[in-house]
């Protein structure tokens, strides 16, 4: 008996361990209501529907970074429909400025004055549902070319009850997502799953590098905060991509639960022209490298796809 009760000890010491491997990970979607090739409403009605119905299926949470700009003007009133079906169906809404512009690219006091015209747009959008709007995403993640300036607009930040959603992993999905929507929109029906097939192998490289690049540098593997576009590419590869992150022992959390975990206590007092992630901005921190030159790259084919097709400034 004592030996059958150590072995049954011994087997649930491995399931627990194997349990307390797993790191959280925070889905977060930039570019709402959409990011796509064409501004069809029925495009993106579709697009957002399919993201959505995905992200429920899989018990997915999932934070939305909305522009304010897409809300008004032509369209406005489509669009606000999907940044709404969004927070009906559970999922938080942040602010991703009005016109998606850089706080490296214009004076910090213009940069706040746009992030004010869209709080404006959506915090009635929450208020109607009594909920808080308490995320920013910084475009293009670029947080100022002096400290002065980044501290500024987090001042600002602050007062009105945001927190900067920092991204620790990515997959370059913006590559892939514009000539995705060319294929798909010529009905061509071959290239499209060749894209998302390529896109899905890249993200399963990425998704690894991250994992092994976080153990290196921090000496175990924190909650993850994913940064995704919202594309018809992520909507029609939702239950690949939720498998990948079964194989990678990574569960979906909220991005308030993912910022709990201790690492984003990490300093970060960067300042420049690159819009790092926040692995390499802790690695400045640390004093420690990551292995950038084992990151998987995009297919050169599909990257000069996108360069083509991509007219945004």
């Amino acid at each position: 008996m004592p030996r059958l009760f150590s072995l049954v000890a011994f087997v649930a010491l491995l399931i627990w361990a194997g349990a307390a491997a797993a790191e959280g990970v925070a889905l977060t979607f930039d570019d709402l209501p959409t990011m796509s090739l064409t501004p069809d409403a029925p495009y993106a009605s579709v697009t957002t529907k399919a993201l959505l119905d995905g992200l429920r299926r899989h018990h997915l949470p999932a934070t939305g970074f909305a522009i304010g700009e897409r809300l008004e003007g032509d369209g406005g009133r489509a669009h606000t429909v999907l940044v709404n079906h969004w927070l009906a169906a559970g999922m938080e809404v942040g602010n991703h400025t009005y016109s998606h512009e850089s706080l490296n690219k214009i004076p910090v006091e213009q940069y706040i004055a746009d992030v004010a015209r869209a709080d404006a747009i959506l915090k009635p959008l929450l208020v109607a549902r009594r909920r808080p709007l308490r995320w920013f995403r910084h475009p293009y993640l670029e947080t100022g070319l002096t400290i002065e300036a980044r501290r500024t607009f987090e001042t600002w930040l602050t007062g009105h009850g945001y927190r900067v959603a920092p991204v620790t992993m990515e997959n370059s999905d913006y590559v892939f997502a514009l000539p995705y929507d060319d294929a798909v929109l010529r009905h061509d029906r071959p290239e499209a799953e060749r894209i998302r097939r390529a896109y899905l192998g890249h993200t399963a490289r990425a998704v690894a590098w991250y994992r092994r690049a976080a153990f290196q540098l921090l000496g175990r593997r924190p909650d993850f905060v994913f940064l995704l576009h919202a594309t018809r590419l992520n909507a029609d590869s939702l239950d690949q991509l939720a498998a990948i992150l079964r194989r990678n022992d990574l569960h979906g959390v909220t991005l308030d639960r993912a910022m709990r975990d201790p690492a984003y206590r990490i300093a970060d007092d960067y300042a420049g022209p690159d819009g790092d992630e926040w692995l390499n901005r802790w690695s400045r921190t640390l004093g420690k490298s990551l292995p950038w030159d084992s990151f998987p790259q995009p297919p050169a084919d599909i990257a000069a796809a996108n360069d083509r097709l991509d007219t945004q400034p």
